[in-house]
């Protein structure tokens, strides 16, 4: 299992920070590489999923996410599905904090056997996600509002 964390305070306030990341209006602002969310895409209850349009090495690819688990202003965890790739599972964690929130990212998913499994899935996608993280919250960081 390959596992990827990043872990980063907010000065805005919890209820204010979850409900922007959570609203999928807000997505294509923060979210790097999302060129759309594809219509009809649902972001509420379990169960609910939302169509993605991604730009990833300079072409478009689509992403398919479905809701897991929603507990309002704690944790968000939902599966990904993309062509050509293992399925990977994100959570979304939040904790009031002095002066805002904190937030952690995790995804983990099981690399694929062979050669395809060591270079691609533990390497370039381990890397992938982890740099798409760090844009995320430098994206969140000029977004959320401070009060």
């Amino acid at each position: 299992m390959v596992r990827v964390e990043l872990s980063h305070r907010f000065a805005t306030p919890l209820q204010s920070g979850f409900d922007y990341i959570t609203d999928i209006d807000n997505w294509p602002e923060y979210w790097p590489g999302l060129v759309r969310v594809a219509p009809g895409s649902r972001w509420a209850t379990p169960g609910d999923t939302a169509t993605l349009a991604m730009r990833l090495l300079g072409r478009e690819v689509e992403l398919v996410l479905t809701l897991r688990e929603l507990e309002p202003h704690k944790v968000v965890a939902y599966t990904s599905v993309q062509e050509g790739l293992p399925e990977a599972r994100h959570e979304r964690h939040f904790a009031a904090a002095a002066g805002g929130f904190d937030y952690r990212l995790v995804v983990d998913f099981e690399p694929r056997s062979g050669l395809r499994g060591l270079l691609i899935d533990r390497l370039m996608l381990r890397r992938g996600v982890a740099r798409a993280m760090r844009r995320t919250v430098e994206n969140l960081e000029r977004r959320l509002p401070t009060s």
